[in-house]
């Protein structure tokens, strides 16, 4: 199951955080599906940036807001009534929740506090998708994955953040919306692609010392994460969006969307197999192994979303970061380009099927 063209075609979509790497790919597929978006979020995260690269913001209408402020989101569902809400503005980062609980908490908490509460006031609204991560399960390290009903939990403030905007998701839904408008979660893997540059997140640290030509410092390089192309759980958004619209109450739930077992791989493996498609890269394998607290185990249960949705994943580990390679390559000549060079993989991803 791939998103449906004749649903979106027309239809109004508020997407917050369409400036960050996920938001900005989201935007990109949406209007080529034919939405009406608009878009809510801070300036984006970082320069470069996708959303400039992509040129984004001539394909939606654009709004700065925080969604730690109710007026501005308030306002932005008041101007453009969307008939469906996919939230992924966040903090999304582990390290940096360290440096700044606060902001954490209050953007990944307050922010899903928000957008809920306003959306009860907003008749226009049918469908929502609260965007959150698989951090949000209390993490015992077990080798299998975790599924939908498992505890939230969360060591670091991040994750916690992520495991509280599941309650607060629940709490909202089973408190105001049982009738509707629809509300589920989605919880993605370790997403990467072309046009992230967020510090302290693997392919994007790797990508830039290759770009640099230093060798890549390789942190943690036993911790194993499901790794998934960015365009594998944006394609489960559009899927879960579709299906609240259509069949209502019977997705009003969490989703898992996370690769197949044979992308659960160390990141010293996921490092190697980027190093092998682009000539001339080094690692450093023997990097000091610093920070605060990271778990060293982390699997996610896609079964769910496979049997309800038809959701599956479409890239094998070394394909995506072959095409996440081709990107960045074609960044480093000719930046100018790259408008088209994520709307012809947006394409090849359609064409999968």
């Amino acid at each position: 199951m791939l998103p449906d063209p004749a649903f979106w075609a027309g239809r109004r979509v508020l997407l917050t955080g369409h400036t960050g790497f996920k938001g900005a790919w989201l935007a990109l597929w949406l209007r080529q599906l034919g939405a009406q978006v608009t878009g809510l979020s801070l300036p984006p995260p970082t320069d470069p940036s996708l959303f400039v690269l992509a040129g984004v913001a001539g394909d939606v209408d654009h709004r700065l807001g925080d969604v730690r402020e109710a007026a501005a989101v308030e306002a932005a569902l008041a101007a453009c009534q969307p008939q469906v809400v996919l939230h992924l503005a966040a903090q999304a980062l582990v390290r940096p929740s360290y440096a700044d609980p606060v902001m954490t908490f209050a953007t990944n908490v307050m922010g899903p506090v928000h957008v809920l509460d306003a959306i009860r006031r907003c008749a226009s609204v049918q469908a929502v998708v609260v965007v959150t991560s698989d951090k949000c399960y209390d993490n015992r390290e077990w080798p299998w994955g975790y599924r939908e009903p498992e505890p939230m939990g969360g060591r670091d403030p991040y994750s916690a953040s992520k495991g509280c905007a599941e309650l607060v998701t629940a709490a909202m839904r089973q408190s105001f919306c049982e009738t509707g408008p629809w509300i589920a979660s989605a919880r993605a893997g370790n997403v990467f692609g072309g046009g992230d540059w967020a510090q302290d997140r693997l392919v994007p640290d790797l990508v830039q010392a290759f770009l640099r030509g230093q060798p890549a410092a390789v942190r943690r390089p036993a911790a194993v994460r499901p790794w998934q192309h960015v365009l594998e759980p944006l394609a489960g958004y559009l899927l879960l969006a579709e299906r609240l619209v259509v069949q209502g109450a019977a997705y009003a739930q969490a989703f898992n969307f996370g690769p197949t077992a044979q992308s659960e791989r160390p990141v010293l493996h996921v490092a190697q197999l980027l190093q092998q498609v682009w000539p001339g890269a080094q690692l450093d394998v023997a990097a000091v192994q610093d920070g605060p607290h990271e778990a060293g185990l982390l699997r996610l249960d896609a079964s769910l979303a496979r049997a309800r949705l038809g959701w599956r994943p479409r890239l094998g580990l070394g394909e995506a970061l072959a095409w996440t390679a081709q990107w960045y390559r074609q960044f480093a000549g000719d930046r100018h380009g790259m408008r088209e060079v994520t709307l012809d993989q947006i394409r090849r991803y359609q064409a999968l099927a």
